[in-house]
């Protein structure tokens, strides 16, 4: 299959890492001009260093502002007025005892998690019918169907964004612009190897940690490894590519199998 997103602009939220930066380097492969996000315009020209160097010839612009604000987002407009593929990446998670997360907390994983990607995808959407083309994608989780113990407020934001995935798909209809969530699974990113170690022993080198903490919490893995995030990137890409033209308003699971159903 050829993903050619050749003349294609897209915005990949939270891209200065992880995940996110191995979807931007994706894209990137397929042709696209990519817009690096995050909260500061010295970790965005990092990444856009870094992947200038990964992808040899490829397109990468600065689109520095943290979403998770009016203000941020704001910026993030005034710097790229219009997309034509929108991956809601950018999202924050951590283990709490549930019975003392805060308000406050609460409120927080909603903002970031959540309303950043509303408020996104508010913004470009009415641009993509009128242009009568257009992807929009929510890097959702595994912990939005298997709520996790240790991080409630976590699950609970990845729930809210399969909902509002499926209620923009209907706001798309017919328009030549799809919306999709994409189901990741447990990740190997540098922000999980710290997350992991909150769980199992820090003494243990990485490679025992890992395997402990999949025995341990998460078991249901039929993959029994972290995913890579250049893993999640490959669905992301074809996601957005002219030949997932028919997918729209799914939850599309790349999650090792951690999700024990034969539906999302």
């Amino acid at each position: 299959m050829r993903l050619d997103l050749s003349g294609r602009t897209a915005l990949v939220t939270g891209s200065t890492g992880g995940i996110g930066q191995a979807i931007a380097a994706g894209l990137a492969r397929a042709g696209a001009r990519v817009a690096v996000n995050g909260r500061g315009a010295d970790s965005v020209g990092g990444a856009v260093a870094r992947l200038r160097e990964e992808v040899a010839g490829a397109e990468f612009v600065a689109a520095p502002g943290d979403v998770s604000s009016e203000e941020g987002a704001a910026a993030v407009l005034a710097a790229l007025p219009e997309v034509d593929v929108l991956v809601n990446n950018v999202g924050i998670f951590g283990a709490r005892p549930p019975l003392e997360i805060t308000d406050d907390e609460w409120r927080r994983y909603f903002e970031v998690n959540v309303l950043a990607a509303v408020r996104l995808t508010r913004a470009y959407l009415p641009g993509m019918r009128e242009r009568g083309w257009g992807r929009v994608q929510y890097i959702a989780s595994d912990s939005a169907v298997v709520i996790p113990a240790e991080m409630i407020h976590y699950g609970m934001s990845k729930t809210a964004l399969l909902a509002v995935s499926r209620g923009f798909a209907k706001e798309a209809a017919g328009s030549g612009v799809t919306v999709n969530s994409v189901i990741a699974g447990p990740t190997h990113t540098g922000g999980v190897e710290d997350f992991v170690y909150q769980l199992v022993d820090r003494d243990l080198p990485w490679d025992r940690a890992q395997r402990e903490f999949m025995r341990l919490h998460r078991p249901q893995s039929l993959l029994q490894r972290l995913i890579e995030p250049e893993e999640i990137a490959n669905l992301v890409v074809y996601l957005a590519s002219p030949l997932a033209s028919a997918t729209t308003g799914a939850a599309v699971r790349v999650d090792g199998g951690y999700v024990d159903s034969i539906l999302p």
